[in-house]
């Protein structure tokens, strides 16, 4: 069915845009492990000043009662009002280069429509590249590299960072959607998977967002300075160390992981992670994320290998 009303508007204010960039596409929906995704559109919107081209339309994409916008009251009063934004902008990574983005949430909605929509202005503005992040969680150790998935038109990303490459149906994301129409039409286009520790998948993982942009950064030269991220890991480190060394049970769950990941990388793949950050999340948070985790295992886990 053809909408009556366009998907999104162009933005009648923005500069010209020089012909030949990459497109880089986040978009934060069905799953998010490590809010990797999520902290990359923060990254973006916060730290390169985008300049929107297009802005897509929220009556006709969103959900608004399964993702509510955000309202501030203060006392007696509303005082804002923020609805989620879905934008593709004109942006400048740390060195000055100019690229494409497309950032905020995945459509609830109209799915083949905004396809056709980001085709068409990727067309338009003659993309010379397409690179798309999303992540998982994976039974892997956060004490090693993040390894990705690499799917797309671009062998040479494949051969050398996809990790893990199963013969498998997913649910589907508009990621993939815009993948596969890209893909028909032979454009250099690139998904990356980032496959996060599953007991760190709920919650803030800064290596993941940094894996992410290094992601982006391999299939377009791009560079990123996420110095905070960095600073985020540093921290975290060092308090987690006490915590994986008081406790028994964690060094003998983290040591299965890795005793696992390092069978599978010596003898599974040739392809190589992308980093090795060797950052870890906060004390809080995988202390609660192992204890439940543990806590829904079940019995016997411990012994199998």
């Amino acid at each position: 069915m053809t909408l009556s009303v366009p998907v999104y508007h162009r933005v009648a204010s923005a500069p010209p845009v020089p012909a030949g960039l990459p497109l880089v596409i986040a978009l934060t929906g069905f799953t998010d492990a490590g809010s990797a995704v999520s902290r990359v559109v923060s990254y973006v919107r916060e730290d390169l000043e985008p300049t929107p081209i297009a802005v897509f339309e929220n009556d006709i994409l969103l959900d608004y009662r399964a993702r509510r916008p955000v309202i501030s009251f203060e006392h007696d009063h509303l005082t804002d009002y923020r609805p989620p934004r879905l934008e593709l902008s004109l942006v400048h990574d740390a060195l000055g280069q100019p690229f494409l983005t497309l950032t905020g949430y995945e459509p609830d909605f109209a799915w083949d429509t905004f396809t056709a929509a980001v085709l068409e202005l990727a067309a338009d503005l003659e993309a010379s590249s397409v690179t798309w992040v999303h992540a998982i969680p994976m039974p892997v150790p956060h004490t090693r590299p993040l390894g990705t998935t690499v799917s797309g038109t671009r062998t040479e990303l494949t051969t050398a960072h996809s990790v893990w490459q199963p013969e498998t149906q997913v649910p589907a994301t508009v990621g993939h959607l815009l993948e596969y129409r890209f893909a028909e039409t032979a454009a250099d286009v690139a998904g990356f998977v980032l496959l996060v520790p599953h007991y760190l998948a709920d919650t803030q993982y800064p290596a993941a967002a940094l894996a992410a942009l290094d992601s982006v950064t391999v299939a377009t030269g791009l560079v990123f300075a996420g110095d905070e991220l960095r600073e985020e890991n540093r921290e975290y480190l060092e308090k987690v160390q006490e915590q994986v060394g008081g406790s028994d049970e964690l060094q003998r769950m983290i040591e299965t992981l890795e005793e696992r990941y390092d069978a599978y990388m010596a003898g599974a793949t040739n392809a190589t992670p992308i980093i090795h950050t060797g950052d870890l999340p906060t004390a809080d948070e995988i202390a609660a994320e192992l204890e439940r985790y543990l806590a829904t295992r079940p019995a016997g886990d411990d012994d199998k290998g």
